[in-house]
């Protein structure tokens, strides 16, 4: 049975790389994004001169509508379900949380937690066992600064992580009897677009590695939590963070 994977905001940074990564140990991929095809339609490209089917589908993962389509396209066109990685999330708009207005926080939430929790649970309803699927694998993309706190900038954005570590762990004690494994990956500062410019140069030298990390690092991550090298790995949120 081939193995599907669905990937949110897969055409680009982590969740494009870990796309790539995927596909090279022998995942058919869904490639999620919602504005830039172009971008997304090079890396189907390239996961299938890696020998593997892929498609990209367009969805915003904040509108239930679209992830309930998104999911379906999935299902018709490469097939049955059997890994998830909720990549897509944002870190704007920097800032303090008296300055933050209540529009942009929503959309920051609905899109960091909401999001990845209505993709679960279109995950869960195709893979659980109960549901008559054959098991699978959800790995949620956190970040350090749920547990660091942001403190000055991004508040918000460690509340929202915080939310998915939760969500993970929760999750995955409920659906370990059905086949599912729930499991989060938390990186550190990673040399992405969704960083503000300027930041990565500014922030290197203060990391214990005098570095930040690079997208293929968390990747390699993920895909591990997605193998059966992982089988007895669930519940757990994995650092990927050089040490901070």
């Amino acid at each position: 049975m081939a193995q599907v994977l669905l990937v949110t905001g897969g055409g680009r940074g982590i969740g494009a790389e870990t796309c790539l990564r995927a596909a090279r140990d022998g995942w058919d991929i869904c490639v999620n994004y919602r504005g830039n095809a172009a971008r997304a339609e090079e890396i189907v490209s390239q996961v299938e001169a890696a020998g593997q089917m892929a498609i990209a589908v367009q969805g915003d993962i904040a509108d239930e509508d679209d992830v309930i389509r998104m999911f379906e396209t999935c299902d018709r066109e490469i097939g049955t379900l059997t890994g998830l990685v909720n990549s897509a999330g944002i870190l704007k708009p920097l800032s303090r949380i008296d300055e933050i207005d209540g529009p942009g926080l929503t959309n920051h939430m609905m899109i960091n937690v909401v999001g990845s929790i209505l993709c679960a649970r279109e995950a869960v309803r195709r893979m659980s066992t109960s549901h008559g699927g054959v098991g699978g694998v959800i790995v949620n993309l956190s970040s350090r600064t749920s547990e660091l706190g942001g403190a000055g900038a991004s508040v918000h954005y460690g509340a929202s992580k915080a939310a998915v570590n939760a969500f993970t762990f929760g999750l995955a004690q409920e659906v370990a009897d059905e086949g599912i494994r729930v499991c989060a990956v938390s990186p550190g500062v990673i040399d992405t677009e969704i960083q503000p410019e300027g930041r990565v140069e500014a922030i290197s030298p203060t990391l214990p590695m005098k570095r930040v990390g690079q997208p293929d690092e968390v990747a390699n991550a993920i895909v591990w939590m997605l193998s059966d090298e992982a089988a007895y790995v669930s519940g757990t949120v994995l650092n990927v963070s050089g040490a901070r």
